[in-house]
């Protein structure tokens, strides 16, 4: 089913790029992800790298992520289970320190500097806001539009002021710019510096290589920066394991649509920080 009024690809390519990001931005599952980097551990080994998630709490997470298709769970006998990542979970893994570069351009710096899990964990919760993903495709493929234009586009079966709440907070959140009310909506440095982040998680999503997002039809191509516009990040939380060394991309072939990759995953989670942007 449709959710937006795109041709098929491309509002297929934003499915999959928003199921993606809803296994991965509740909270915590990052850091499991990470505590999981190298052979597989048994369950009291892992609880002992998130000593702050209480067992049921871990034993829920790691269900979700098994069902999300990024962990698995091996039975050698009743007394030995062990946890590692799948396939794809290993896949995953160079998308964060993209993710991280990003954030160290594009925060603004706190008072003390923040571990990269944190940058990581405030930079999806800006990806995850209601229709974001959606709207910064339309920006990015059309460069300036309209609220109602973007409105038939993003939510063509509701009133097309609904657009205007998650507009307002991707314009808080510094994603996105306009010159003021009644004036079309663009995206900000911010905006479009996410384009490696996206294109990525795009080919990751679809089952493609990695080095396949610098071809991606709408953010394979960078536009001239606007004046960039920061954002703070939220307060500290507990450390985590150090993130995998990021991927130096080949000579990358051309950009092929997958077929929509899906896996069973627990209902879209609440943002990990309150509404109204990740600020002290």
């Amino acid at each position: 089913m449709a959710i937006t009024a795109l041709p098929p690809d491309t509002d297929a390519d934003i499915a999959r790029v928003t199921e993606a990001l809803a296994m991965i931005t509740p909270r915590w599952n990052v850091r499991i992800l990470l505590a999981l980097s190298g052979p597989p551990l048994r369950y009291s080994e892992l609880a002992a790298k998130v000593p702050w998630l209480q067992n049921g709490q871990l034993h829920l997470k790691l269900n979700s992520l098994c069902d999300a298709g990024l962990v698995e769970r091996t039975e050698h006998t009743t007394r030995h289970v062990t946890y590692g990542h799948t396939e794809r979970g290993v896949a995953l893994l160079p998308v964060l320190p993209m993710i991280v570069t990003w954030a160290e351009e594009h925060l603004e710096k706190a008072d003390l500097p923040l571990p990269a899990i944190e940058q990581i964990e405030d930079s999806l919760t800006l990806l995850t806001r209601r229709h974001a993903a959606a709207i910064l495709w339309v920006l990015k493929s059309r460069e300036e539009v309209s609220g109602r234009a973007l409105a038939r586009i993003v939510m063509p079966s509701s009133d097309w002021t609904n657009i205007y709440p998650p507009l307002r907070q991707l314009v808080f959140d510094g994603l996105v710019d306009t010159d003021g009310m009644g004036q079309p909506y663009r995206l900000s440095a911010a905006g479009d510096g996410l384009g490696p982040v996206l294109g990525t998680l795009s080919a990751w999503s679809a089952g493609q290589p990695l080095d396949q997002a610098a071809q991606h039809p709408v953010w394979g191509h960078p536009q001239a920066k606007p004046a960039p516009r920061a954002w703070i990040s939220s307060q500290s939380r507990p450390a985590s394991t150090a993130l995998p060394p990021t991927r130096t991309p080949q000579s990358p072939p051309a950009w092929h649509n997958g077929d929509l990759f899906s896996h069973a995953t627990t209902a879209r989670p609440k943002a990990a920080l309150p509404a109204g942007g990740p600020r002290r």
